[in-house]
């Protein structure tokens, strides 16, 4: 039965799936039990049934990137939200979060903060459940079910762990409060459920495009070990202390993707996003979509103007590229292409598209804001990497959101071999992918490892952009605190590399404590 058409009755009763965080790590009095409550004891009595429960797990990915996505892009170098007359000021949340500049009880630690930790243990949730009743059924391919759901689980806690370090770990349904372990802890769990569930993953599943392979649980495990040195450091209220780094292990992990047989480097970067990207070859692990209400992409919409795919057709007009960020990309770079900047034409038809209230004057984007609090309509480079979908249902659109593509990892390979003292090997790897957005190729020239290490660091901003990758990069190369861009001040608390546990979460769990400098 395919998962896929298993989607649309997961969401009906996802929310019933949807356990309450304080399920995971607080005690909740649950003396009643309503009956249409889905349980593991009342459901999953055949293979049907556990399937839709997987694809309520998927189904919950819709959500998982939405506020992680968010604190990714918009305290990163990448993206800037200012504020356009009364639009997106929000209660100065956009700006609090360029900033970096939230607390506990601020209203980015009260949203996106606490957003993340439900986003992110629901999903856990979902897949506990899963996980426990397929202790008590036997359904055909139940080990790489259970293989697929724990990759999942940890991909849940990856997220948890990437932003707020040390965090409780749940692994089954029990309903007791936890308390947080160390980040290190967090990161061997998650180390160890990829290793064990990639053994049972197939290399694909028939007629399943979307689910979690063997691949994907590779390119995890590399993106993961890419960031030992701070997955396994402390943070201080004066900052990261790194751990031990893991170059060698990502590399085998990165080389386990590329020497596959089943991924492809696509000639044209745009394959992996369009709105019928299930084609790429390049993708390796993406959240499906399709054109239907509430089930479909919208991200196009945060930065395209109201009138940008045809008049009165549009966007929100929002979220832009910072200008020293565009301007790094290359005037050749085929990915700088993905940026709109200058005279705009209505993305459909490609008639010239005019300001809101006129007819004379062609809308212009501005490679520059002059005022983050003042903006005007048509100031800031705007992000498209993902294309409109012409088949769009009520602005949701088809395109699948690329969390693990072959690109990411070419890129992980390359910083574990330039760590390793194979910088010339790092070198080729780099030049081979920059190879397909250069005609003709213009291959880095610098040869060092320090030149090396920054220029690898570059190319995944260009590679990456507008793939919510940006904040962990910058964290890891030491820019995130430290550097200015527009809006941003010079310097940042230091301890801000990680977000504070949400001030909810410690209110329901007394066990929680705050991260330091908080």
């Amino acid at each position: 039965m395919s998962l896929i058409r298993n989607t649309a009755r997961a969401v009906r009763f996802g929310a019933l799936l949807a356990v309450p965080v304080g399920l995971m790590v607080a005690c909740t009095d649950l003396k009643e039990s309503p009956t249409s409550l889905i349980t593991k004891d009342n459901f999953y009595k055949n293979t049907d049934e556990v399937l839709a429960g997987v694809a309520a797990v998927y189904a919950n990915l819709r959500n998982q990137f939405e506020d992680y996505y968010a604190v990714q892009q918009v305290s990163s170098e990448e993206t800037v939200v200012p504020t356009r007359g009364s639009d997106w000021f929000d209660n100065g949340a956009w700006l609090e979060l360029h900033n970096q500049g939230w607390t506990p009880t601020s209203v980015i630690g009260l949203r996106e903060v606490n957003g993340i930790w439900n986003q992110q243990y629901a999903g856990v949730a979902r897949a506990n459940i899963v996980l426990e009743a397929l202790t008590t059924v036997t359904i055909p391919g139940q080990a790489a079910v259970t293989a697929e759901l724990r990759a999942l689980r940890a991909m849940f806690y990856l997220n948890l762990m990437d932003m707020y370090g040390g965090i409780p770990i749940a692994t089954s349904t029990e309903v007791v409060n936890r308390a947080a372990v160390s980040r290190d802890s967090v990161f061997r769990f998650i180390e160890s459920e990829l290793r064990a569930a990639r053994v049972d993953l197939p290399r694909t599943w028939p007629d399943q495009y979307g689910r979690l392979t063997q691949g994907a649980a590779d390119a995890m495990l590399a993106s993961l070990l890419i960031n030992a040195t701070v997955y396994t450091g402390t943070v201080s209220a004066t900052g990261l202390t790194r751990g031990t780094a893991r170059w060698a292990d990502a590399l085998i992990a990165a080389d386990a993707v590329l020497n596959s047989g089943t991924y492809t480097l696509e000639p044209n970067i745009r394959t992996n996003f369009t709105p019928t990207n299930q084609n790429s070859r390049e993708n390796i692990f993406v959240v499906r979509s399709k054109p239907e209400d509430g089930l479909g992409f919208r991200r196009q919409y945060q930065s395209l103007h109201y009138n940008s795919i045809s008049p009165g057709d549009g966007g929100w007009n929002g979220w832009s590229v910072v200008a020293e960020t565009y301007r790094r990309f290359d005037a050749a770079d085929a990915r700088r292409t993905q940026i709109l900047v200058g005279p705009q034409v209505a993305i459909l038809n490609g008639a010239p598209i005019f300001v809101r209230g006129s007819t004379t004057q062609q809308l212009n984007f501005t490679i520059d804001i002059a005022n983050i609090t003042t903006a005007n309509e048509s100031e800031g480079p705007r992000n498209y990497k993902y294309p409109i979908d012409p088949n769009r249902v009520a602005g949701w659109n088809g395109n699948d959101y690329a969390i693990y593509r072959l690109g990411e990892v070419m890129l992980i390979k390359a910083e574990a071999l330039n760590e390793l003292g194979r910088t010339p090997e790092a070198i080729v790897v780099v030049n081979l992918l920059r190879a397909r957005n250069f005609t003709p190729a213009r291959p880095i020239t610098v040869t060092s490892q320090v030149d090396v290490r920054r220029a690898i660091f570059n190319e995944r901003l260009f590679e990456l952009y507008a793939e919510g990758k940006r904040r962990t990069d910058q964290i890891r190369e030491g820019t995130y605190s430290s550097n200015a861009w527009f809006g941003k001040p010079a310097s940042t608390p230091a301890y801000k590399i990680l977000l504070p546990i949400p001030q909810p979460q410690l209110d329901v769990n007394p066990l929680l404590r705050q991260n330091p400098g908080y």
